[in-house]
């Protein structure tokens, strides 16, 4: 019997050893310490209503110092990081405005320059929402034996729900109302085209009412939407820039690589690769940057005396 046992063991031992890494396939292993000792950044995964954490290996990094023209929002994101990893109180975030300006990368910024006193960062895509109490859960297990070592912003990049409320109420129960508690260091940080986060149709806008006090009711359909934006603490703006900010960021990173600064003829090159985009922004600088140094190593910029276009088009 002993014999016919061993047989068995020895035909299932290949059998469960499969399994085992499938199941760790769709559920992956609960994060340890030494996980967030070794990597500074995480992506959160979910699929079949089960999600996990996956390392990111090479993490893009960015200078805050690079941000110009929205020093006032980047100096209130930095306090409240700074408080985060003091334990101290803070508040989740929100970062809207206009694309290009500058939201993600202050994000990025912040892990580049406190990573090295326990900030971490768990990208989650705005379709996984629904399962955020399950990260939360995930984070404070994993670092249940040593509480205080790590603090996390949970990112989540160019929310919008439209329509949808997939993740809606999962998030905002999470953010304040919820009656499972936090972990005690995880910040949800977000950005946003959009002030409110979903759109606030004419007709929702029409419902709004003046009671007696003159005092302005919203209407239902739009409370439920500014209830969510109401949960961010930390309510930041980012704007497009003007001409002489949208030039400054130009010259900012022609001498990160060493260019000379524009003259006249590079200055209205600049312009008129910010009018043929549809806007300044600290996004387009950086690509008119990209191509004008380009065009500098090659040597084919433009000179006064043969001014040509910076950039084909």
């Amino acid at each position: 019997m002993s014999d016919f046992l061993e047989r068995l063991q020895g035909r299932l031992e290949p059998v469960l050893e499969r399994v085992e890494r499938l199941l760790a396939g769709f559920v992956g292993d609960l994060p340890a310490v030494d996980a967030f000792e070794g990597h500074h950044a995480f992506r959160w995964r979910s699929s079949r209503g089960v999600g996990r954490l996956e390392p990111i290996e090479t993490i893009s990094e960015f200078d805050l110092e690079s941000l110009i023209g929205v020093d006032r929002a980047v100096e209130a994101l930095d306090r409240n990081t700074r408080q985060l990893i003091g334990g101290l109180p803070y508040n989740d975030a929100l970062l809207y405005g206009d694309r290009g300006t500058g939201k993600s990368s202050a994000v990025r910024g912040l892990l580049t320059r406190y990573a090295d006193q326990g900030l971490r960062i768990v990208e989650v895509d705005r379709g996984d929402l629904a399962e955020f109490p399950e990260l939360l859960r995930m984070l404070r297990d994993g670092t249940r034996a040593a509480p205080d070592a790590f603090s996390f912003i949970v990112f989540c990049d160019d929310l919008s729900f439209g329509g949808s409320e997939h993740g809606f109420r999962e998030l905002k129960a999470a953010l304040e109302g919820g009656v499972e508690s936090r972990p005690a260091r995880v910040c949800v940080v977000v950005t946003s085209n959009r002030r409110h986060l979903m759109p606030e149709t004419m007709e929702e806008n029409r419902a709004a009412w003046v009671d007696s006090d003159n005092e302005l009711h919203h209407g239902e359909a739009l409370e439920e939407k500014l209830a969510l934006s109401d949960r961010f603490g930390l309510v930041l703006g980012f704007y497009a820039c003007d001409q002489p900010t949208y030039l400054a960021i130009v010259e900012h990173w022609l001498a990160e690589a060493g260019v000379d600064p524009l003259d006249e003829t590079g200055r209205a090159a600049a312009l008129r690769y910010s009018l043929e985009r549809g806007g300044r922004s600290g996004r387009v600088a950086r690509q008119f940057a990209n191509e004008w140094i380009g065009r500098v190593r090659l040597g084919e910029t433009p000179t006064p005396d043969a001014p040509g276009r910076p950039v084909g088009r």
